[in-house]
């Protein structure tokens, strides 16, 4: 399934492909702020469904809208505007629209609407079932990876808006693998069109986006349910996982702290150090909700086979900065010539995660970093 998101404000558009990614997970999503882009991406491609922003640095939305409807008239169009008043609307129903949304719009709301344009569920129904390939073919998707976020709690802290501080939503999604990703994500989109610097930590990527923007993002992830794990096995793996990046996240932080270096950025590179198991599990679990019959020999050859490619992947497509995956990859290998200290700091944050405390690695580490006079003193305590 193709689908085309035609905006020009970058932060409506990435929310709009949040939500789309958690309608319809198999999707492969298109995102352009161009009319002359998106109009050229359809003529060669086409698309399955296609979102338009009416307003355009380079025309109107409703331009591509006329184009479509000459040729073709059954893919859906949702019309998504600041335009609110009646003659608008009637305006764009006239072009032949399926669905018309007013800026600002509720997750909700575009939720329903799409699914009234196309059933989620015959999507999933559709979907070949070979394993193999849908891992494949998934790469190149938006993924969002599994999360454990509650609607109800998200709903209460925007119920709080006003009373809410970023410092606050730090505290409490920090340890929210999928939520911090997806934010980076956001966040560096933004960055990058206004001034080209990457962010690399929670804190200052909801500075960048701004709150409300967060709490929508975290809305949108909680309502995607394909993103909570229903398999069993699935989620055990998960869970598993999700422990093991926090104590290297701790581990991380802890050491940071030793060095008298900011932890937040080592606290997120913890946290995604396992960024390409959780997106195979994504995809199995997606796999399964299609049908699809998982036997556990499946399960651990896909987590041996594709993580890495899936890591790398995901890196470059949430736009992390270099330090922050050089830093992630430390997590997993090092070369015994290396001398950055952030990254011998991660790499022996791995071992201890692990108990490797006593591994000659892990202690020919610390003596680099020059901590073991430190641990020698902890020992004596």
């Amino acid at each position: 399934m193709k689908i085309l998101i035609l905006e020009d404000d970058r932060l409506l558009a990435d929310l709009l492909e949040t939500i789309i990614a958690g309608v319809y997970p198999t999707a492969s999503i298109s995102v352009t702020d161009k009319l002359s882009v998106a109009t050229e991406q359809w003529l060669k491609h086409g698309a399955d469904l296609m979102v338009i922003d009416w307003n355009l640095p380079d025309g109107s939305g409703l331009d591509l809208v006329k184009t479509v409807r000459k040729v073709d008239e059954i893919t859906p169009l949702l019309m998504v505007s600041g335009r609110s008043d009646r003659d608008s609307v009637v305006a764009a129903a006239h072009y032949g629209i399926n669905g018309y949304i007013t800026k600002p719009f509720s997750v909700e709301l575009v939720r329903q609407k799409l699914a009234v344009l196309i059933n989620p569920e015959k999507i999933a129904r559709d979907v070949e079932l070979d394993l193999d390939r849908l891992l494949e073919a998934s790469i190149d998707m938006v993924i969002q990876l599994p999360t454990s976020i509650d609607p109800a709690s998200v709903l209460e802290l925007m119920a709080q808006k006003q009373e809410l501080s970023p410092v606050r939503l730090v505290e409490l999604w920090s340890g929210e693998v999928a939520l911090v990703s997806r934010i980076l994500d956001v966040a560096n989109s933004a960055s990058f069109q206004r001034s080209g610097e990457p962010v690399g930590n929670i804190r200052n990527a909801i500075g960048t986006i701004g709150l409300d923007m967060a709490l929508q993002h975290a809305l949108a992830m909680s309502l995607d349910v394909s993103g909570h794990l229903q398999d069993k096995r699935l989620a055990a793996k998960a869970r598993d996982f999700l422990d093991m990046v926090e104590n290297v996240a701790r581990e991380a932080r802890q050491l940071a702290g030793d060095l008298r270096l900011d932890p937040s950025e080592f606290h997120s590179a913890g946290l995604l150090s396992r960024i390409g198991e959780l997106a195979v599990l994504k995809v199995l679990q997606q796999f399964v909700d299609g049908g699809g019959k998982l036997v556990d020999e499946q399960i651990e050859s896909a987590l041996q086979k594709w993580p890495q490619a899936y890591g790398n992947r995901l890196k470059v497509q949430w736009r992390l900065p270099i330090q922050l995956r050089n830093l992630v990859g430390a997590v997993h290998m090092l070369t015994r010539d290396t001398t950055s200290e952030s990254a011998l700091v991660m790499r022996a944050a791995a071992l201890r995660a692990r108990g490797e405390h006593s591994s000659p690695e892990c202690q020919r580490l610390i003596r680099r970093l020059g901590l073991d006079r430190d641990e020698k003193g902890r020992g004596d305590d």
